[in-house]
């Protein structure tokens, strides 16, 4: 196991006499296991970046319905949203500088907007998230039945073992799924900089593929049509906040790596929607039978050999390897939510590597139910597909307007003009897409929105009426100092209340050296705590570890391993809360039987001992 890292230590009671905390800084290897710029960019973009897959073919479908020639404005809808796309990534690498700690327009909205606006942003981003994973299947699926026609009655299959797969290696690890992704990343990016490249230079197209022009119904070009098209496109721009939202797993400096990582995103994407929107401009392409946009600018520039093939290989897994950004994002989020109580503890759980096993698992099986639900089909995902990420869109801009207003730093009002730009935008094409999209399957966000922030809504409430009845933070009676003996207890607690205050009680009940350990993520953290431990002073010393990668087990395991080496016989009291109903079990994170089972594996010649305390809700 590598070293828990800084150990903030301070002693008070019998056992020693007051002194300064003592600052123990040990150098492990936990940063080697977040991401570099390069590394973010291929774990977290590849959903915004495979989106010029759909994007301008969405563009195309709109304004084909006022004639085939019309299909020519898809450039200038395409440099609208190119547009939003830059207002988009300056405004994230806001969002990232000042919500360092990951949580994107969740993290705005709760800060400067409020804690209902801060659960519908974090609805909105779930929802988003979801259906990303299973838009991505499912095309990828669909599109690797078409190069496989062996492959078309198992497209639902096709799409569960992939995410079956994605699923294990992002519980292996992000680096690790971060390099598996490495080179078909690439691949994808430098087949659409082909396509684009080789067909401009060429100038005219090498062959078509497909069948007749899709039948459309006919609309007559206008403002409300534009708004569509251009709404439509904006599906171009889903997954650019997932790297606001994963800024913890970049290497330090976080702030620097993220805003680096999310400026070559908008570079990339901007290229390569511009870029595809010149060729289908000037070639007058439209949508065909049997085939993508996309697949008719492979042929254009590639003709039909093996490199079209190769090409829409390579596609179709690009399509499918999307679905990573929200493995990446939303266990992050996940982890928040439950940090502010909105969603059960277990999902602040992380693994070695680090890992957000339990929201890896959420992902997977929300994405396999939505999957089965609609047999894998794509075009029954669409409709609901980027109305939530614009919802999340349009409120951290909002918030970031508030939040330049409160704050007034420098040249604040020209940032304050541009987020306000960009939310109005974002507000217009979430509006047409609601309204549009409605009957197709649109009405289903606007179902289960409300139905995550209710569910926030009853976890903090119960998490709170539990807080009370446990005391947490409430100073206890001052204890009388206990005599010292020869066994040393060691006592994990996780804040101050009733069920530290029976804990230490137990301990000292059994006599012996009781020491109590506390695991913090920062230095401020840890000094609130000691401050409240010296004013409820129990007369039993408190061992305060700072844990670099906000682990709360291996800093544990690892203090016991060292007591247990100095000598002397030791135990270990682990308090643990359970409630009296069945039903509420699952919203705790069973923290407590992962450190005992823990404590027993690596430290085998040091008793555990639980001390339950059942709370009545």
């Amino acid at each position: 196991m590598t070293d828990p890292g800084r150990a903030l230590v301070h002693a008070r009671g019998p056992f020693s006499g007051p002194r300064r905390p003592k600052l123990q800084r040990r150098h492990g290897e936990g940063d080697k296991s977040h991401l570099t710029s390069p590394q973010g960019l291929v774990a977290l973009s590849l959903d915004a970046l495979s989106s010029v897959a759909y994007g301008p073919e969405a563009i195309a479908l709109v304004l084909v319905t006022a004639g085939l020639t019309e299909v020519r404005r898809t450039l200038p809808v395409t440099l609208a949203i190119v547009a939003l796309l830059i207002v988009l990534v300056v405004s994230y690498r806001q969002v990232i500088a000042v919500h360092p700690d990951g949580g994107g327009s969740y993290a705005v909205a709760k800060t400067d907007m409020g804690p209902r606006m801060g659960m519908l942003a974090a609805a909105a981003l779930i929802v988003d998230y979801v259906l990303t994973v299973a838009v991505s299947l499912a095309s990828g699926a669909a599109t690797l039945a078409s190069a496989f026609p062996a492959l078309r009655p198992h497209t639902l299959a096709v799409a569960l073992a992939v995410l079956l797969v994605l699923t294990a290696v992002n519980l292996y690890g992000i680096t690790d799924s971060a390099r598996f992704l490495m080179a078909p990343t690439l691949l994808f990016i430098a087949t659409v900089l082909g396509i684009i490249v080789v067909g401009l230079v060429r100038g005219h197209p090498v062959a078509s593929v497909g069948g007749a022009v899709l039948p459309q119904p006919h609309e007559a070009l206008g403002v409300l049509l534009i708004l569509k098209a251009f709404s439509a496109g904006c599906a171009a721009l889903t997954g650019v906040e997932a790297i606001a939202n994963g800024v913890p797993m970049f290497r330090r400096p976080r702030v620097a790596r993220a805003q680096r990582t999310e400026l070559m995103l908008g570079a990339l994407l901007g290229v390569m929607l511009i870029g595809l929107a010149l060729l289908i401009r000037r070639d007058v392409l439209a949508p065909r039978a049997g085939v993508t946009l996309l697949a008719q600018l492979t042929a254009g520039a590639y003709g039909t050999g093996w490199l079209y093939q190769a090409a829409g290989l390579i596609v179709a897994v690009a399509l499918t390897l999307a679905a990573n950004t929200s493995f990446g994002g939303l266990p992050v989020l996940l982890s928040l939510l439950a940090k502010d109580h909105r969603l059960p503890h277990l999902f602040t759980l992380r693994g070695e590597r680090p890992v957000h096993r339990y929201g890896v698992l959420a992902v997977a099986a929300a994405a396999a139910v939505l999957l089965i639900a609609v047999d894998a089909r794509t075009h029954r995902l669409l409709p609901l597909f980027a109305i939530g990420v614009f919802t999340g869109f349009t409120i951290s801009q909002a918030g970031l307007v508030l939040h330049w207003a409160r704050l007034r730093p420098p040249q604040w009002a020209g940032k304050a003009l541009l987020n306000g730009t960009g939310a109005v935008l974002t507000a217009v094409a979430t509006a047409v897409l609601l309204v549009t999209k409605f009957a197709e399957g649109a009405w289903a966000v606007v179902v289960a929105v409300p139905l995550l922030m209710l569910l926030f809504a009853r976890i903090r409430r119960y998490y709170d009426r539990v807080g009370a009845e446990l005391r947490l933070g409430r100073v206890p009676a001052h204890r009388p100092d206990a005599a010292p003996a020869a066994w040393q207890i060691i006592v994990p607690v996780d804040d101050i209340g009733t069920v530290a205050e029976r804990a230490l009680s137990t301990a000292l009940s059994i006599g012996g050296d009781v020491a109590a350990v506390a695991v913090r993520t920062g230095e401020e953290d840890a000094r609130a705590l000691r401050e409240r431990w010296d004013r409820w002073d129990p007369g039993v010393r408190l061992t305060v570890l700072d844990s670099p990668q906000d682990a709360r087990i291996r800093p544990v395991v690892d203090h016991v391993r060292r007591v247990a080496a100095d000598g002397g016989p030791s135990m270990v009291l682990i308090p643990i809360v359970e409630s009296s109903r069945p039903r509420y079990r699952f919203l705790y994170d069973q923290r407590s039987l992962l450190l005992a089972e823990a404590v027993r594996e690596h430290v085998p010649d040091v008793p555990v001992c639980m001390v339950p305390h059942r709370v009545t809700g």
